[in-house]
């Protein structure tokens, strides 16, 4: 059985990023736990980050993740290269099966399990397994209305937890403002 756990989203607009996330997790067709916290403050709460995945995949890439913010504490884009670095020259990351969506005051960045580091056009990521509803309610609520980042992020976890079975309503989300 395989499990399921996760929907990140991220938004960014005007002066405020915000990323939220759902608290389910679910194995098989069971729920294990409907209010997990998938979301971390790091950096002394400058970098926020949500994770998705196999859970111990998500958690180690999570503590890597971390270790490399601590040696280049004021620029999260180099942690995240240095990290993708260590990622394709280490065996055993290469099969973690997990994924990161991270925010600070200037970037929002998705690091993948294959290594990959991406930072999204328009500000807006989604990831786990209603990643790509919540991204589509986002980019919709950006194209279409005035709300703020938090609210838009809110409103999208809701839209993807009423489509993904594996995504449920207790959402919580985080948000900081943003470098002009």
């Amino acid at each position: 059985m395989k499990i399921h756990a996760t929907t990140i989203c991220s938004v960014r607009i005007r002066d405020q990023v915000a990323i939220g996330c759902d608290g389910q997790v679910t194995l098989g067709s069971a729920i294990l736990k409907a209010d997990a916290l998938k979301l971390r403050k790091l950096a002394d709460g400058k970098v926020l980050c949500g994770f998705a995945g196999a859970s111990a995949d998500a958690f180690a890439l999570l503590e890597r993740f971390e270790m490399k913010l601590k040696d280049f504490p004021a620029n999260m884009p180099r942690a995240a290269t240095e990290l993708a670095k260590e990622w394709r020259m280490d065996r055993a990351l290469r099969r973690l099966e997990a994924l990161l969506a991270v925010v600070d005051a200037r970037y929002t960045l998705l690091v993948s399990g294959t290594g990959d580091v991406i930072q999204p056009t328009d500000g807006v990521v989604g990831i786990g397994s209603g990643g790509n509803f919540a991204m589509a309610a986002a980019r919709a609520l950006l194209a279409n209305t005035q709300l703020s980042a938090r609210e838009i992020v809110e409103a999208s976890l809701k839209v993807a937890s009423e489509i993904d079975i594996y995504t449920n309503g207790n959402i919580v989300v985080e948000d900081m403002p943003c470098a002009t």
